[in-house]
């Protein structure tokens, strides 16, 4: 009797090939040999999990120059069912391509995603004087964009390597002011049982405050502080229902498993009216959280022990 083969999983990325996306994707073991289906934009990529058109979706969410990746973090407040199941690293490095026989000097115009533009312009403004942005849909499509003539692009930003997917030339390499940049990625499929903690893991969620009060934000990071979980990123989002209203982009360190993480959810969610857990997974840099000893899980369950041992009576 044959076994059926495994059904083919599908995934989704920012396209086209060569994006930085694609070089995320490509650490994830179980993506190899399966569909890549390229898209245009981040949020075309959720939608496609969401609606079960793809088993995951590989999205850039915060860069170590230019923070939290916006379009991401709304889309992940907003679009319901939906999980992070993984983290990854990609460093960030651009060169400037043209069409052949492209000089230098004749650049004036240069097509770029807007992350990557920020991250080169203070190269552009020191090499090639006045020059107009045209924005990108991704680093890769800026090169192809150098081939619509109804554009006018001189020179494009592109992640190194691009010459083996377009008849370009590399007018220079190494545009970034930083040297060490990193883009975070992660891996979004629907919502799953979450899995065991690795001992270095990262909680995301997104949490809105009930009200708009002194002190509001303080009781909310004091459910996390008085825990010993500490945040490795913060960041606010309007909720756009009106002015003033902001919902909290929160990664935390550890896992949901973790004793002081749970309990600093429910804490969490006892304030807010509206959290959304967006996943516990390993983090990519694989960096264990420092605790004391008052928050391990040993000491949780000794308390817990000792209060039901107090209404039991048979504790002191």
């Amino acid at each position: 009797m044959s076994l059926s083969p495994a059904p083919v999983r599908r995934y989704s990325y920012l396209g086209p090939a060569g994006t930085f996306t694609e070089a995320a994707l490509k650490q994830v073991p179980e993506a190899v040999g399966q569909e890549w289906h390229a898209v245009d934009n981040l949020g075309a990529a959720l939608n496609d999990v969401a609606s079960g058109r793809s088993d995951a979706a590989m999205i850039a969410i915060e860069n170590s120059i230019d923070g939290g990746v916006t379009v991401a973090q709304d889309a992940l407040a907003t679009i319901p069912g939906l999980r992070i199941v993984g983290e990854y690293l990609v460093p960030v490095s651009f060169v400037l391509v043209a069409r052949p026989g492209t000089r230098l000097e004749d650049v004036s115009v240069v097509s770029g995603h807007p992350v990557a533009y920020g991250q080169c312009r203070a190269w552009l403004d020191a090499h090639t004087g006045q020059h107009r942005h045209l924005i990108a849909t991704s680093n890769v499509q800026a090169a192809a964009d150098l081939f619509d003539s109804e554009k006018g692009i001189d020179a494009a930003i592109a992640p190194p390597g691009i010459d083996d997917h377009y008849d370009v030339e590399v007018l220079a390499e190494g545009l970034a002011e930083n040297p060490d940049a990193v883009t975070r990625f992660v891996l979004v499929s629907r919502t799953v049982p979450v899995g065991e903690p690795s001992g270095a893991d990262k909680t995301s969620l997104i949490v809105e405050l009930p009200e708009d009060r002194s002190g509001a934000l303080l009781d909310l990071l004091e459910q996390f502080a008085t825990r010993g979980v500490n945040l490795t990123l913060l960041a606010s989002r309007p909720i756009g229902d009106r002015m003033g209203r902001y919902r909290f982009v929160i990664d935390a360190e550890g896992h949901v498993k973790d004793a002081r993480v749970a309990d600093a959810l429910l804490g969490v969610k006892r304030f807010s009216p509206n959290v959304v857990f967006l996943g516990s997974y390993p983090r990519a840099d694989r960096v264990a959280a420092t605790t004391r000893a008052a928050h391990d899980d040993d000491a949780f369950r000794d308390a817990r022990d000792w209060l039901r041992g107090i209404i039991s009576g048979e504790g002191a």
